[in-house]
């Protein structure tokens, strides 16, 4: 038996088959090989259409599947379509996708690094009253799904007639694959509709936003049959109808049950296009000054409390790829910088980067601030200072997250992450294990391959986390070290972010 999995990101589909009987991935691949493109047509805008998700997707589904017919890539039995027992969906958090009742999509979707919708959120805070926002929905509604939807209703008021269904991009995905129209309880309090007060949909939200309940989906339970595959789905992907949808998530959710992170005071990273520490917190609390966002959790019940507590870093990943694009040499790979990165010491001889260039931060009140660099020395610095301290820069804004959490309730004493994307980095992995004083374990999983042990957990192939993810296999283990050097740098870095 095997388990399909897809990871629906803002650069790329990946796409990942995993056998029931070792738990191993067997085949991944993503598509397109360089970063999806995103729209902007203003400063503060973004957005991509989701009928390219699901070309990524048919994709990078043909890949793996002739990745599998060839028997010497094959590290279990002959496979057969068939045999894919479950399917899960892992996805972008916080977009907006509009569809017709004929399930067309009636725009491109706002995407979750989207800024555009902040004053609609602000102005939702203060109509609602901001205390009673974060007793009730955990965050103010700042800039995510409900927000987004006000700026169409009152920018683009004839096409906002035309909704019959918004969804996240996870829920469309599901959409295409089974029909079906629905979301989840984690995916409506991602998109600040969920009451966790009441356990109910919000009605204030609605109605202060002038929203009709009808333009939302009908909620199903993370780890169930969400939809059949479809014979055209099928026909178009080279798999077999009927296989259920059994299990969808945010991607940091998503993240955290590919680690193996379902309880409270364990901690999950990423650091892809956006930056992400999440912890999950066994009680229904909340940062008084909505810096970071709390929201239901794979495994949240009314009775058993399961929340994420998310700090996001817009630019991450894509600030590294800018340096590779406009400062490092042509053509070194990202290997190569991060050899080069290794070639400065601790703190970068002084260059402090803030990597705040792609959008509004949460963390920093919705403010969008923008990237700088400060203490450059023409006479001292080159290429690799830059280098080094662009991911320097990034980590030390995860450290600055990682205290409102530890405000919070939720001190930060090891990190699980996947073996992959900045975590490939040594400086990358050794400048947050000292800076933040926390163990990191890396593990070799990623989200495509949580999606699909997530579809096994919906499907009850596997009857319980512990037996979906005893397989996960940890792969290295880096101790803080050299304490006293990264705090130095971080002490100034924060100078330079308070000015």
């Amino acid at each position: 038996m095997f388990l399909l999995g897809y990871d629906i990101g803002s650069s790329s589909v990946k796409a990942s088959l995993v056998s029931v009987e070792t738990g191993k991935c067997v085949a991944s691949a993503f598509c397109p090989k360089t970063e999806a493109p995103i729209l902007s047509l203003q400063s503060g805008f973004a957005e991509q259409n989701p009928a390219s998700w699901w070309d990524y997707l048919k994709l990078a589904t043909a890949d793996v599947l002739e990745q599998v017919r060839s028997t010497a890539s094959l590290r279990c039995k002959v496979f057969t379509p068939s045999e894919v027992k479950a399917i899960g969906i892992s996805y972008q958090m916080h977009g907006l996708v509009c569809v017709d009742k004929d399930r067309q999509v009636l725009r491109p979707s706002i995407i979750w690094c989207d800024s555009r919708a902040v004053p609609y959120g602000d102005r939702a805070t203060e109509a609602l009253g901001r205390q009673w926002c974060l007793q009730h929905l955990l965050n103010a509604p700042g800039n995510f799904t409900a927000a987004k939807l006000a700026w169409v209703k009152d920018n683009e008021a004839a096409l906002y007639d035309r909704i019959w269904k918004i969804m996240l991009p996870g829920d469309y995905i599901a959409m295409r694959l089974t029909d079906n129209v629905c979301t989840t309880v984690s995916g409506l309090s991602e998109g600040i509709f969920w009451d966790f007060q009441e356990n109910r949909l919000s009605k204030e939200v609605l109605d202060c936003f002038g929203f009709d309940s009808d333009i939302l989906a009908p909620v199903k339970p993370t780890f169930s049959t969400q939809g059949l595959l479809t014979d055209e789905a099928a026909d178009d992907l080279g798999l077999v109808p009927g296989i259920p949808v059994t299990y969808r998530a945010g991607d940091q959710p998503n993240n955290a049950l590919s680690l193996n992170v379902f309880n409270p005071g364990e901690i999950a990273s990423t650091a892809g296009t956006s930056g992400v520490v999440y912890g999950v917190n066994g009680s229904v609390t909340y940062d008084p000054q909505s810096r970071i966002n709390s929201f239901a959790h794979v495994n949240h019940s009314a009775d058993k409390p399961r929340l994420g507590v998310l700090l996001c870093i817009n630019g991450t990943g894509n600030l590294n790829s800018w340096i590779r694009r406009n400062v490092a040499p042509e053509g070194l790979s990202y290997t190569d910088m991060n050899r080069l990165a290794s070639s400065v010491p601790i703190g970068s001889e002084g260059v402090s980067i803030l990597p705040f260039g792609n959008g509004a931060e949460r963390m920093l009140g919705n403010r969008n601030i923008g990237c700088s660099i400060h203490g450059v020395d023409f006479n001292r610095h080159g290429k690799a200072h830059l280098v080094r301290a662009a991911q320097e820069g990034i980590v030390f804004s995860f450290r600055y997250g990682i205290e409102i959490m530890e405000e919070m309730g939720l001190p930060v004493k090891v990190i699980h992450a996947g073996n992959a994307n900045m975590f490939l980095s040594s400086v990358f992995r050794e400048t947050l294990a000292g800076v933040s004083g926390a163990v990191i374990e890396l593990y070799d999983t990623d989200g495509a391959t949580g999606a699909a042990k997530g579809a096994g957990l919906g499907a009850g192939i596997y009857k319980t986390p512990g037996e979906a993810f005893d397989s996960l296999e940890k792969l290295e283990v880096v101790s803080p070290s050299h304490r006293d050097a990264y705090l130095e740098a971080y002490e100034k870095w924060k100078e330079y972010l308070q000015k």
